[in-house]
């Protein structure tokens, strides 16, 4: 069983510096080989590409643009009316991927439409996500480029998310049934949704391109007060032989570097990855 590969995911590390750049190297000098990005759009593609080839560091994971952040948007690839505006979106993400070298890109579901009731609206919902996952799978296998989607939890973080469990995400993978689509396993929302993580990690797990780590309910380092236990979860994601990259998206309770000692254990307990696994 290979160790786990952990990425640093830079839109939540290192708060206390200023910008991207700055982060990634705080990541490389903590001893990252990945890191992966929610937004990188504040910066050129090029000045990105530039910061993690200096800090020793490859990015592995990038969202969707968000959309029109002041009228509440989180995401567009199930709104309606808001197809062109997802598959321009899209065009950017690719963009930067490719400059990036980056594989994988969260296709973000987005939020129900203010006023409305989920229920009354989620088959139209539906229609357009997978309307929308069809056109991008399409465009990022020209590009030799991995697709997610990323349940987010309705009880806590974003009750407007469409997408909020790995049952609904599952069952729109099926539907779109495009190999170059995968599942984004946040341990954290998964929890808070559902809970039997053992279960759904072992039912889920051949969906899944990319796991995200944080404590619950805290949010915060793996490490930090709450009810995961995740020696036993990294554990059982060696067992069950995942291969990809374990995301910290997690809030720092205080220092980020001083923060990983959790990761710096595990290291120490199961060495690192060798390059190329």
């Amino acid at each position: 069983m290979a160790p786990l590969r952990f990425s640093a995911n830079v839109s939540w590390l290192f708060p206390e510096l200023p910008g991207l750049p700055a982060r990634l190297r705080a990541a490389g000098s903590s001893g990252f080989e990945a890191a992966e990005v929610a937004w990188p759009y504040s910066e050129s593609p090029e000045a990105l590409a530039r910061a993690a080839r200096e800090a020793g560091l490859r990015l592995v994971l990038i969202n969707t643009p968000p959309g029109d952040r002041e009228k509440g948007e989180m995401g567009l690839g199930a709104v309606p009316g808001r197809q062109a505006a997802f598959r321009e979106g899209l065009e950017q993400a690719v963009l930067y991927a490719k400059a990036l070298g980056c594989p994988r890109i969260h296709l973000m579901a987005g939020r129900v439409p203010r006023g409305a009731d989920r229920a009354a609206v989620r088959s139209e919902m539906e229609t357009v996500f997978l309307e929308n996952l069809r056109h991008a799978a399409g465009v990022l296998a020209q590009e030799s480029l991995v697709g997610l989607l990323e349940p987010i939890n309705t009880r806590s973080t974003d009750p407007q998310y469409f997408l909020d469990t790995p049952q609904q995400a599952a069952a729109i993978l099926q539907k779109v049934g495009r190999p170059n689509l995968q599942l984004q396993m946040d341990i954290f929302h998964w929890q808070i949704m559902d809970g039997n993580l053992t279960g759904n990690i072992r039912e889920f797990l051949p969906l899944v391109g990319h796991v995200q780590v944080a404590q619950v309910p805290g949010r915060g380092e793996p490490d930090s007060p709450g009810e995961l236990n995740f020696p036993y979860l990294f554990q059982l994601l060696e067992d069950e032989g995942y291969k990809g990259f374990v995301g910290c998206e997690y809030q720092p309770q205080g220092d980020t570097a001083e923060g990983l000692n959790w990761l710096r254990s595990y290291w120490d307990r199961r060495g690192r990855p060798q390059a190329g696994q």
